[in-house]
């Protein structure tokens, strides 16, 4: 009988995600769905006051509201097969779960972290002012704290640093040149990000109230990825008119990336597994395992005039190549 391990699994799975997951702060499943993979966000908007006549009478105001469709679209699946010859022979460490817990721990979640960092880069360079591309080599420890400082506190971003609700990711070598700057004064901490005790420890400390957190991993912090197996930078390509070969623009290594948890939301649909035992499917002799997940993440326009204005990324000017 096929049995889904999803829930029977879920201490473990979830402790895996806190642990290795960079971006589970804007995980949220309070969504309505509309259908099997969209749900709807409300926007609103009011006009504002007008002058007072102490004649009498009221100004007429007035209000707009669109309820606006979002489709998840980030559908990935795999299986693994396990021969029980396999299993015997390995003493037990070919199984499923310990299969399972590695393919969290080293794909589906860091995927996860690098589809977001994506997501939200690409959706800043759509905007004008909340993006820049910034080389390695300019960033010093003498302007490192002025470049996040004004980086954070760009454009509508400042309404967003009152209100508390700001993480700001930054390269290793961001916060490095961060730790040797006599501008800035906070300390840093290797900490937990999670709740409950577990979690990635990583670097982290703040500027003017905003989380600033080292993304140690920096395989997953790129504008854009290819996920076609796996994920993967998209490698630069030199266009070649003698050889048909079109010209492709590589990824970009983001420097920081600053989200605001009040707009910006990781939405998951499906997180099925299904375990199948020897005998009970026609794969094989041995343990099959099945993984579907379906998500995406969005940014929201804010309420006030249905704009995006809650993120940012600066990248480096380099683009990516296979040599990489």
């Amino acid at each position: 009988m096929a049995l889904n391990y999803a829930e029977v699994w879920s201490p473990d799975l979830l402790e895996i995600m806190e642990q290795e997951s960079l971006t589970s702060p804007f995980i949220t499943s309070n969504v309505k769905w509309l259908n099997a993979k969209t749900f709807h966000f409300t926007q609103m908007s009011t006009s504002g006051y007008k002058s007072h006549n102490r004649n009498g009478g009221w100004n007429k105001g007035t209000y707009a509201q669109t309820d606006v469709p979002y489709t998840v679209t980030h559908d990935r699946d795999i299986s693994f097969m396990v021969d029980v010859a396999d299993v015997d022979e390995t003493n037990q460490t070919a199984s499923i779960k310990n299969i399972s817990k590695v393919f969290h721990k080293t794909q589906q979640v860091p995927e996860m972290d690098a589809y977001f960092f994506s997501k939200v880069a690409t959706e800043a360079q759509k905007i004008e002012g909340y993006h820049s591309s910034t080389a390695e080599s300019t960033w010093t420890k003498a302007n490192v704290f002025g470049k996040l400082k004004g980086m954070i506190k760009t454009g509508k971003l400042r309404r967003y640093v009152k209100n508390g609700s700001l993480i700001c990711y930054v390269r290793s070598f961001i916060m490095d040149l961060l730790e040797e700057s006599t501008d800035f004064t906070r300390k840093i901490e290797m900490t937990q990000i999670a709740e409950g005790g577990i979690g990635i420890e990583t670097r982290v400390t703040d500027i003017d109230g905003v989380t600033i957190m080292e993304v140690i991993d920096d395989e997953r912090f790129y504008d854009k990825f290819d996920f076609t197996e796996g994920f993967e930078p998209v490698a630069k390509v030199t266009a070649d008119a003698t050889k048909d070969i079109a010209a492709v623009t590589g990824s970009h290594k983001i420097n920081v990336l600053v989200a605001s948890l009040e707009t910006v939301k990781t939405v998951p649909k499906i997180a099925n597994i299904y375990y199948f035992e020897p005998g009970s499917h026609t794969e094989g002799d041995g343990y099959l395992y099945q993984d579907h997940s379906l998500s995406d993440t969005f940014v929201f326009p804010n309420g006030k005039d249905g704009k995006i204005d809650s993120i940012y990324v600066d990248v480096d000017t380099e683009e990516y190549t296979e040599a990489e």
